[in-house]
């Protein structure tokens, strides 16, 4: 807790048994006051892992939901225990949940009401691994959006990110996709809601065990990016109407 704000981790978890004990370790206790794992039907132990380390919210799908639809359960019951500050962190050690104290004083102290953790501000993505055509399509596709939706981020891909419980009750997440394109969703109805998005640098870690979309599935994502990003361009001009930008 910060400044009498609830601060909880949500982990949306799949297949991440090796990488799980490692990432909870570096989750700062301090102020952190609940986590959330939510299980997207793992092939492997990540339950039993996640049991073992003590996690006491732990929600299981009966089927995949995708990475989006995951995410959704995550934010739901987040909500639900009366959080004021919700930091994503994936299970899979790709981002470390050392940044968590920065991002989450940010927030508390009314900076700004959502924080990215950026690999690509300090070159942390390249040093970490990330493979030179995904960095580029990376810059690519962000200085498109950054065009698009009249903004300046270094990067619209993270998967580390923290919200006020304002914004996540102000914008309509659950009628966006389930798969990966979601948090790309997310992201432009934060802008269209009119809130702003800090960020910090974050270091990256490419290996093995970490998650990553394959060159088909990351291709279809590059797509959905561009879509979300003429979608909101014609809402802001008046010339649609699309239910991702609609009140939640």
């Amino acid at each position: 807790m910060i400044n009498g704000k609830k601060i909880i981790v949500v982990m949306p978890a799949y297949n991440a048994e090796k990488t799980l004990e490692t990432t909870y370790k570096e989750i700062p206790m301090d102020i952190v006051d609940e986590v959330i794992l939510t299980d997207d039907l793992s092939q492997d132990n990540t339950i039993e892992e996640a049991k073992k380390l003590g996690i006491k919210e732990i929600h299981i799908h009966k089927q995949n939901k995708g990475y989006g639809g995951n995410q959704k359960t995550c934010y739901n019951r987040a909500l639900e225990l009366g959080a004021d500050i919700v930091i994503m962190v994936h299970p899979d050690y790709q981002y470390t949940p050392k940044l968590i104290h920065s991002m989450a004083y940010i927030i508390a102290n009314d900076v700004y009401p959502v924080v990215l953790g950026s690999r690509i501000l300090g070159k942390g993505a390249l040093k970490g691994g990330m493979p030179l055509v995904k960095y580029i399509a990376n810059r690519i596709l962000t200085l498109i959006q950054n065009i698009m939706l009249n903004k300046k981020l270094s990067e619209y891909h993270t998967g580390y990110r923290a919200f006020s419980a304002e914004v996540l009750r102000n914008i309509a997440y659950m009628k966006n996709s389930d798969d990966f394109i979601f948090d790309n969703e997310m992201l432009a109805q934060i802008f269209y809601a009119g809130y702003d998005i800090g960020e910090v640098t974050c270091p990256t870690k490419y290996f093995e065990d970490a998650s990553s979309i394959n060159m088909k599935r990351s291709m279809i994502y590059g797509l959905g990016v561009l879509r979300v990003s003429l979608v909101y361009r014609l809402c802001k001009w008046g010339l649609m109407k699309s239910k991702l930008f609609s009140i939640r």
